[in-house]
């Protein structure tokens, strides 16, 4: 059987349970390991001071807009091509993923130029005090320039799990990691480059992940060609890669925006409480990107299956993964609340205000984190089966809908209390929602 034959019949006959294991564990890992990028960063980091440790809390949500372009056209056109191979078009196919690839590169640097050339407004924007400025413009001025490869590894991530390929997400995903892992203290205490060691060990690694993409390419492993000449700018092809392309950048705006907000309300009460705050920003992230993994591999069964009208196997992908999700959601989250002044305390050489902030929102963040697997399963169901208008009012509800109000109003009644409860309140709220949506999506597919 040809590597193509196999991946489709991963996709479309395989037992559920060995296809879910098969496509989410792998991206799942590979998920969990490349979050570490920013959570070993702020580890060494966090050694070197408060405000060094505020300024790269300061610079996440540029790196997650960042991602969010990688997603407009990597995940956008992942449920399309995922549909596609269910009814057997690979030609179209083919055409989507090269439109993808080099569409999110061309677009990719246009916005990295616009971000270097407005850094230090966009900054303080972002809530960087005067003490922690020059670490964060140190920081994100390398970080940025290199997060090219970044979007053409989120967007291939997407493009080589849509044809059943997750093993090689993971080994790639898996290779920048480590790599970050051994040469993060090193660029930081051993040459002594402080910050500015933390951007060039993850711009390093990042540009090991894209060669390891480029070999899979030229090696002809992908059953998509990666062709410039396979661009196709019809308005059928842009319009599906769009249609789920937008909501998908918006939900990771969304979380730039959400982190930014808690920069900025957390501006007012010093230099402690935004590096508290990163901390669990970065933990919590582990967690959701790792449910998030499974959900990449969780994607295309479910696309593949709506396409070949196999609702049957649907529903089966829909409960195995809304189980086993919630069972890793419990696990992680409890962990977190239970040991969250002992995980904060990692961070930073002993601001004990520090600790205190972060260990509350940990704490908080954890229990509500519980509801996260339920959530994010629906939130990615719609998406996978092409429905962009749904998919994008339940993604937007976690960290835009109900998030932003409470963000804004609880910190004028409960003051550094409305910024930690902030996101669990929100996280509720969603929970709720979901039910429905759910109910409403299980009658139309006849459940």
């Amino acid at each position: 059987m040809s590597e193509g034959n196999k991946k489709m019949e991963l996709l479309g006959s395989a037992p559920v349970w060995r296809a879910l294991l098969a496509m989410g564990l792998p991206t799942m890992i590979g998920m969990m390991i490349n979050a570490l990028y920013n959570l070993v960063d702020a580890y060494f980091v966090g050694g070197l001071g408060t405000s060094q440790m505020g300024a790269i809390s300061v610079a996440f949500p540029i790196g997650q807009v960042v991602v969010g372009l990688g997603l407009l056209f990597g995940n956008g056109s992942a449920s399309y091509i995922s549909r596609l191979l269910g009814r057997g078009d690979r030609k179209t196919a083919d055409q989507a993923a090269s439109t993808a690839l080099y569409s999110s590169i061309a677009v990719g640097a246009l916005l990295i130029l616009c971000t270097v050339v407005f850094l230090h407004p966009l900054l303080k924007m972002l809530g960087a005090t005067e003490s922690i400025l020059p670490y964060a413009e140190e920081y994100t001025r390398i970080y940025v320039v290199f997060s090219i490869f970044n979007v053409f590894n989120v967007t291939m991530n997407n493009l080589v799990t849509s044809e059943g390929a997750a093993k090689t997400t993971m080994f790639t995903l898996l290779a920048g990691a480590v790599l970050n892992i051994v040469l993060d203290p090193v660029f930081i205490y051993v040459l002594d480059f402080g910050v500015a060691g933390a951007a060039a060990a993850t711009a390093i690694s990042q540009i090991v992940s894209s060669l390891v993409y480029l070999g899979y390419i030229l090696r002809k492993k992908s059953i998509f060609s990666f062709r410039i000449r396979a661009c196709c700018f019809s308005k059928e092809i842009m319009s599906e890669i769009l249609k789920i392309g937008i909501p998908t950048m918006v939900f990771q705006l969304l979380t730039s925006l959400s982190i930014s907000l808690i920069n900025f309300q957390a501006k007012e009460y010093g230099d402690s409480v935004i590096a508290g705050m990163g901390p669990v920003t970065r933990i919590i992230s582990v967690g959701s990107l790792m449910v998030f993994g499974f959900m990449k591999g969780f994607q295309p069964i479910a696309g593949y299956s709506y396409g070949a009208k196999k609702y049957e196997r649907l529903h089966e992908a829909i409960r195995l993964s809304i189980i086993w999700s919630t069972v890793f959601c419990v696990i992680y989250g409890v962990l977190a609340s239970l040991f969250s002044a002992n995980i904060i305390s990692q961070f930073t050489k002993g601001d004990l205000e520090m600790v205190r902030i972060g260990a509350r929102a940990l704490s908080a963040n954890g229990l509500s984190f519980l509801l996260f697997g339920f959530y994010t399963v629906y939130s990615s169901l719609f998406l996978a089966l092409g429905k962009g208008k749904e998919g994008f009012i339940l993604g937007a509800c976690r960290q835009g809908i109900c998030f932003v109000p409470f963000i804004l109003l609880l910190p004028l009644f409960a003051g550094v209390s409305g910024i930690l409860y902030a996101q669990p309140a929100a996280d509720v709220i969603s929970a709720v929602i979901t039910v429905f949506m759910a109910i409403r999506l299980h009658r139309e597919l006849g459940f």
